[in-house]
């Protein structure tokens, strides 16, 4: 057994396992200062504690395993995956502060988010795609069978309602698209189109709230008691925290801020720990996606290569839009802060993903000293 955990650690990237454990320290430590001062219930301290030892275990029995497993049995996550999202549209429930019936009950009062675990799924289904079409990725077939591959979730998320989630589909796609080779000449037809999309889309797709989340940017204190309030309150916290802080379990009580818990955990990061701690988060965060991109560029095969691209842009994009949210230059859009945010299956997921990127790290370790 301790040979086994000796060859483990000695073949892992053990400072990835660092970052992300660092992370996830962090978040169980800020919820109990929550929990502390009375914000949140020991409920969501336990939830996240034990999402993040399952997170862990499910990720050392990935990293474990040859990731061209997954790619074997595409077919049998996929009807999961899927099958568990269209439940949502019969059987979904809508979690405190969501706009969408995202979640599947589960017993003990916990919830199952499927569009989480879907996300490892289409990196897979997609990351196979790319490799099989290989040098001929700009033909216009293939282009064509691309695009409709990366719709196909992005659909079905836009029907469940949940805009941020299918937001990350589309930035998964579009860096793992860009990352295979794809033409310029496609990337200036998409640029074209978004220009002729983007005010259609405003003007008869997007709701008058969905309008409003972007127009308030301009000056949150315009709305402040309403669809701004999250946004005007998390400043405001960010900005009493000063350079160090209030201190996470001090005399000192900090402003409660709407969904602290989750999607604005970095608010109250800022808050008790001041510009000095978000600068350390940040760097934390940072260092966990450049490590993935740095297994990517050692994978000896495109498809390792492009499932650690798909976990990059991931990380990176709701790491930029969570921040982006709580500093009231991107909109509300109810993306978690990776390994921070309270949210079982988000935690859960990551992990699994992690798990994934490990994996291509040891596999491709072995090939090399082999």
């Amino acid at each position: 057994m301790i040979r086994s955990v000796h060859q483990y650690l000695k073949d892992t990237d053990k400072i990835l396992w660092l970052l992300c454990i660092a992370c996830s320290a962090m978040s169980v430590i800020t919820l109990c200062s929550q929990m502390f001062y009375g914000f949140i219930t020991s409920k969501v301290v336990i939830t996240q504690s034990l999402a993040t030892g399952i997170g862990i275990v499910m990720a050392i029995i990935i990293s474990k395993m040859d990731y061209h497993i997954g790619a074997t049995f595409w077919k049998w996550h996929v009807v999961l995956c899927v099958g568990l999202v269209l439940a949502t549209f019969v059987f979904g429930i809508q979690n405190p502060g969501a706009d969408d019936k995202a979640w599947l009950p589960l017993p003990f009062g916990m919830t199952l988010q499927p569009t989480e675990l879907l996300k490892l799924s289409f990196i897979f289904t997609f990351g196979m795609h790319l490799e099989s079409v290989g040098e001929n990725i700009n033909q216009y077939k293939n282009v064509l069978l691309l695009c409709l591959h990366g719709m196909i979730p992005v659909g079905l998320v836009v029907l469940q309602g949940d805009d941020g989630t299918a937001l990350s589909f589309v930035v998964i796609f579009l860096a793992m698209l860009f990352s295979a080779g794809i033409s310029w000449r496609y990337v200036a037809a998409g640029f074209v189109a978004a220009g002729v999309g983007i005010p259609i889309l405003w003007n008869f797709v997007m709701s008058e709230n969905q309008k409003q989340r972007f127009l308030i940017l301009a000056d949150l204190s315009a709305d402040a008691k309403n669809i701004g309030y999250q946004q005007s309150q998390g400043l405001i916290a960010i900005g009493t925290g000063q350079t160090f802080g209030t201190g996470l379990f001090s005399s000192v009580v900090p402003r409660e801020v709407p969904y602290a818990r989750n999607d604005f955990i970095f608010s109250y990061i800022g808050q008790t720990l001041g510009f000095v701690g978000c600068l350390l988060v940040i760097a934390v965060l940072l260092a966990v996606t450049g490590k993935v991109l740095a297994t990517a560029g050692r994978s000896s095969d495109r498809l390792g290569y492009f499932l650690c691209v798909g976990i990059f842009a991931i990380l990176l994009f709701q790491i930029l839009a969570n921040i982006g949210m709580c500093l009231g230059i991107m909109p509300v859009i109810g993306l978690t802060l990776p390994f921070l945010s309270a949210g079982g299956t988000s935690v859960i997921m990551l992990y699994m993903a992690i798990g994934l990127v490990l994996s291509v790290y040891m596999n491709n370790k072995q090939e090399i000293f082999s």
